[in-house]
């Protein structure tokens, strides 16, 4: 088969695009014929060796794939061969083909394309699960998203708003902010040239935000902090920005304020039956149109490097998705 392979700690340019052994079956396994694989920051993490995951040498990045089984373990209960579907793994999907765990596999509905469903599991289920299970986010309540025009943030936009939410989007620029508009945020602020404490005091009448959703780190997480109403709350999702901040202490006892750390990833170990009710509700909701995924740029398997480019440029918005 065909691969994307990273031999040495670099970065995206030092992807090498070449022939690779098909993956071996294991215990529980489903091999999938990959139709497409959706781009994340965290392959870029990856690739470089900053990631939590730090596979042998070499190995092919990519985190998401949509596909068709083509063969199941013996012990696998949940999908058969033919079915159409959308998975999660460790890493491996800039790949013609990869094995993922049967409980990482879901079958996807028949309105469902294949780039669509590349693009949907990581920032579907991290913002459905950031939101519900985390962030407890009620109907009603201000949701400042910052980084809302980003894969993670842009459905945090389309998800606070089906929940009830009033929510202020944050990103780049007024084609960025466009594309969070579109996704049906309320409120629109460009942290370029606008302070984003400032103009959320505006929108809420001087209150701020009951919850802010997170994954730019930095800059924009400071002021977050102090855009968020007493006894607020705080989801650290990412560090887009490149900058880890360090959290004020004193600001979170003087506000009784709640910062919660959250890495969607780890759920796929600690709570398993979570992620499936989650996309569960979340495919229902794609099956009635209820949910549009953006993907903004599409790109042949053999131009990952340039694909990944795009996505540490900051010129997308949305999703990125590699077709094979």
């Amino acid at each position: 088969m065909w691969a994307q392979l990273c031999r040495n700690w670099g970065d995206e340019g030092d992807l090498e695009f070449d022939e690779a052994p098909e993956p071996e079956m294991v215990e529980g396994g489903v091999r999938i014929n990959v139709k497409a694989s959706g781009l994340n920051f965290a392959d870029t993490l990856m690739i470089k060796g900053e990631y939590q995951i730090k596979p042998r040498h070499p190995f092919s990045p990519g985190l998401e794939v949509s596909g068709v089984v083509i063969e199941c373990a013996a012990d696998v209960t949940r999908v058969k061969e033919g079915d159409r579907v959308m998975a999660i793994v460790h890493y491996g999907g800039f790949a013609e083909q990869v094995v993922a765990d049967e409980n990482d596999v879901f079958v996807i509905p028949y309105n469902m394309d294949f780039v669509n469903a590349a693009a949907f599991p990581v920032v579907y289920g991290t913002s459905h699960i950031g939101l519900k299970y985390k962030l407890k986010l009620m109907a009603g309540e201000t949701l400042l998203v910052n980084g809302a025009a980003g894969g993670v943030g842009l459905t945090a936009v389309e998800l606070g708003k089906k929940m009830g939410a009033i929510v202020i989007a944050s990103a780049g620029g007024p084609e960025k902010l466009k594309v969070a508009k579109d996704m049906g945020a309320d409120h629109l602020i460009d942290y370029k040239s606008e302070d984003i404490r400032n103009q959320s005091k505006i929108f809420t009448d001087g209150r701020g935000v009951d919850a802010v959703y997170d994954p730019v780190g930095g800059a924009a997480f400071d002021s977050s902090l102090r855009a968020a109403v007493q006894g607020g709350r705080v989801l650290v999702v990412g560090f887009a920005s490149g900058t880890v901040p360090q959290v004020p202490a004193n600001i979170l006892l003087v506000k009784n304020l709640s910062v919660i750390g959250y890495y969607w990833g780890a759920h796929r170990i600690l709570a398993p039956e979570l992620i499936a009710n989650s996309f569960d509700e979340l495919l229902s909701w794609y099956e009635a149109g209820e949910l549009k995924p953006h993907v903004s740029h599409t790109y042949d398997l053999a131009d990952a490097g340039k694909a990944l480019k795009k996505l540490t440029s900051r010129e997308a918005t949305g999703k990125i998705v590699l077709v094979m």
